[in-house]
């Protein structure tokens, strides 16, 4: 067995941990999850608005892999608490920057892997997320107003979490996705936008959270979704794109959720992952040949565990 046979587990445990790492080189993708770092550096300015997002990407990817405990778990909340915008009620992506639903969430869902939710006081954060929801039914990413079915589901996760999903009005944010869906089955990020693999799951996983499964055209969609494998093995997030490991979770998930994950040949997206692996440092890039990323990291490991059954656990030994 080669090593694009199999998930290079301790190389990707030790890139993760080399991201918080301040001697580790100062790359673009090295500095999105350092929690810390040299502020006179550029490049710690400009991935600022993707920290938590990128410490929640580290941490899962970590949790999927069974090594957890690889960052440390008190730096890890003590920087989530740091960027809690105390005028909101959300949290930013990084201290001093303004609450936004993403990083709310991101926030959230640290918190609760790392039991620690304790730390969170909930009222405020579901009166943010509450503020967000448009007459429409769609929600806001922040007080500017931008909105996208990605924020829905968002707002859905967060208060599934935090067990509050009968503060939102319901119908309403069924209604909006509703409204998203297009001829092929699939959803946009608004109505009319076309179909785009990730909003596709954001729009089913709502739905799913929401318990309106039934609004989906599940054998249109998913035969959708089974049209963005490639030759190659890869996915794509549309037509005439090309394949990126990141669609193996948007596409697995929403298949996934539809009982339809025996649609997409699972071996050669496996094959497809596993060659975007770099081998001497660890991580997983968007595609084979190009620099590796936490946040491809996070979803190739995640889109690897989605096929793991007896005959193929021996990906993650």
């Amino acid at each position: 067995m080669t090593t694009q046979d199999k998930l290079l587990i301790p190389l990707h445990v030790s890139y993760i941990q080399s991201l918080g790492n301040v001697s580790a080189s100062h790359t673009l993708y090295h500095v999105l999850f350092t929690i810390i770092q040299n502020k006179d550096d550029l490049a710690y300015h400009l991935t600022a608005h993707l920290r938590m997002n990128a410490i929640y990407w580290g941490l899962t990817a970590l949790c999927i892999m069974g090594h957890k405990n690889a960052l440390d778990r008190e730096e890890m909340i003590e920087y989530v608490m740091s960027c809690w915008d105390e005028e909101a009620g959300g949290f930013g992506a990084h201290p001093d920057h303004d609450a936004h639903i993403l990083s709310t969430l991101s926030a959230i869902q640290i918190l609760v892997t790392q039991d620690a939710l304790d730390r969170l006081d909930v009222d405020r954060v579901v009166g943010f997320i509450v503020s967000l929801q448009q007459p429409s039914g769609v929600f806001a990413g922040d007080a500017f107003g931008e909105i996208d079915t990605r924020f829905l589901y968002i707002a859905a996760n967060a208060l599934s979490l935090l067990g509050r999903l009968d503060a939102i009005n319901t119908d309403r944010a069924v209604s909006y996705i509703r409204q998203c869906r297009n001829f092929d089955g699939g959803y946009g990020a608004v109505a009319g936008a076309e179909s785009h693999a990730a909003q596709v799951f954001v729009c089913v996983a709502a739905l799913a959270i929401l318990d309106r499964l039934d609004e989906v055209d599940k054998e249109m969609l998913c035969w959708w979704l089974a049209e963005r494998q490639l030759p190659n093995g890869g996915l794509n997030g549309r037509p005439e794109k090309l394949p990126d490991v990141c669609y193996s979770f948007w596409v697995l998930s929403a298949l996934s959720i539809l009982n339809k994950i025996s649609w997409i040949d699972s071996a050669r997206l496996i094959g497809f992952i596993l060659s975007a692996q770099d081998p001497e440092t660890g991580g997983i890039a968007d595609r084979q040949g190009d620099m590796a990323d936490v946040f491809h990291t996070h979803f190739g490991v995640a889109g690897v565990s989605f096929r793991l059954d007896s005959s193929e656990y021996q990906l993650l030994s």
